[in-house]
């Protein structure tokens, strides 16, 4: 690689004008140390720094460009929009057009949209205790729902990457209001249930996390949350903002709840229905949704929600996201993991590589199988961080923490899978070096 001299002159501007140098915090690299690249463009799979590196990218946007990058038909679709004008403060046709298409790709009769995934599930928590008439929010440590108070609590993405005790400068009367339980643990939700129902508004999870890497649900978990809220008179928020129309058509819904015959009240949406621009959503049965103002008097709002040209640009992603280009992104990824498994099996490097429809996750140093927040934090982060710079300077771009999932996008060819593979040997005994010394 030809360095990073740029991307450092760039970081240093950066951190006299933003905190940490960046907008989001896992961007900065602390987790893994160096400078942080500064991208200046992205095409197909590959991403090309300020520094003019080019690097498979196996973050794709961290979920949104599942077509990859620049694709040349959501770009000109976009173009489009934009000419037509960028935010009009009113309703427009592709708002709608959007809505249409998530509505008959998943269980929810309406939706609201917004801007953010904070934003969505922010709003779902405050529809569910509006709806229920009660306060007490279900959450599981390591699922992340994005920066609101009450769900900050145990988070896993940056706040873990970080070590940061999630609850700073949020009151304790919010985080008072939230119970966190153990991830996949049947028992914990049972005797939360048995000594709280009366008040629990809701049980938010992510469909299958990926926030504290990849960790998916149990088998029946998910209809088991379901069942119990319905059984106590509590809402069932399934938080597909990573997952929902990344992993299928339907999202991980369609893995689980449209096979085994249930449905969550509220589902949570972003990233992929967005195109990669900034679009989200929050959806469910038509009779709690109606209680969001203005039909009824649960408060929600957004200026720039339902933007024409993020609509656009998550319409045209949705409507060429084929079941075919699910197949080859689940081919994909089942590729890349076994390229990583034959890599660290040669580096004698003990791990675990798992999945939740096709995004997955390498666990270094431990070889059972994760199932928690605790299984999870059970690895090494040292050996993390030599194999993800090994893999940058062979030109490949993984998630700067252990703690995310990796994404592919239906760009991969013959070539990017070549890279990856002659990375992951050298990236391998690095690993395997990190954790003897």
């Amino acid at each position: 690689m030809s360095g990073s001299e740029t991307s450092q002159q760039l970081f240093d501007r950066a951190r006299a004008v933003s905190p940490g140098g960046v907008n989001s915090p896992v961007r900065a690299f602390r987790a893994v140390g160096g400078t942080p690249r500064f991208m200046r463009e992205g095409s197909g799979s590959t991403l090309t720094d300020v520094d003019g590196n080019t690097y498979v990218d196996l973050v794709a946007s961290w979920g949104p460009m599942l077509l990859g990058h620049a694709r040349p038909e959501v770009i000109d679709a976009v173009r489009e929009a934009a000419a037509r004008g960028t935010s009009f403060g009113t309703p427009s046709e592709p708002e709608v057009a959007l809505a249409e298409e998530i509505v008959a790709r998943t269980p929810v009769d309406l939706v609201r949209m917004v801007s953010s995934g904070t934003e969505a599930t922010m709003s779902a928590i405050r529809l569910a205790r509006g709806w229920t008439g009660r306060d007490l929010v279900v959450k599981f440590a390591g699922c992340y729902h994005g920066h609101v108070d009450a769900l900050l609590v145990e988070a896993g993405s940056g706040v873990v990457t970080f070590g940061l005790p999630g609850t700073p400068g949020i009151p304790s009367a919010s985080t008072s209001q939230t119970l966190v339980l153990p991830y996949n643990d049947r028992e914990a939700v049972a005797a939360a249930f048995a000594e709280h129902g009366a008040q629990i508004a809701c049980v938010i999870t992510e469909a299958a996390p990926g926030n504290m890497g990849a960790v998916p649900p149990l088998p029946g978990f998910n209809a088991f949350l379901a069942a119990t809220c319905r059984e106590h008179g509590a809402l069932f928020i399934s938080d597909e903002v990573m997952t929902g129309f990344r992993v299928t058509r339907s999202g991980h819904w369609g893995l689980d709840g449209a096979q085994e015959g249930w449905a969550p009240d509220l589902m949570t949406f972003g990233k992929v229905m967005g195109g990669g621009f900034p679009a989200a959503a929050f959806g469910g049965r038509e009779e709690i949704m109606r209680q969001l103002a203005p039909e009824g008097p649960v408060y929600q709002a957004g200026t720039l929600s339902g933007n024409p040209v993020a609509t656009t640009a998550g319409l045209t992603t949705l409507r060429l996201a084929t079941d075919e280009v699910y197949a080859r992104l689940d081919t994909l990824a089942i590729t890349i993991q076994g390229l990583a498994t034959k890599a660290l099996d040669a580096a004698g490097v003990p791990h675990v590589v798992q999945s939740a429809g096709n995004l997955f996750s390498v666990f270094l140093g431990r070889t059972d199988a994760v199932v928690n927040f605790a299984d999870a934090q059970d690895q090494s982060p040292e050996a993390y961080k030599a194999f993800f710079h090994t893999m940058l300077d062979h030109g490949v771009y993984l998630p700067p923490s252990a703690f995310e999932a990796w994404f592919v996008s239906d760009t991969l060819d013959a070539a990017a899978l070549d890279t990856i593979e002659q990375a992951l040997a050298p990236a391998a005994r690095a690993a395997a070096q990190a954790m003897q010394s």
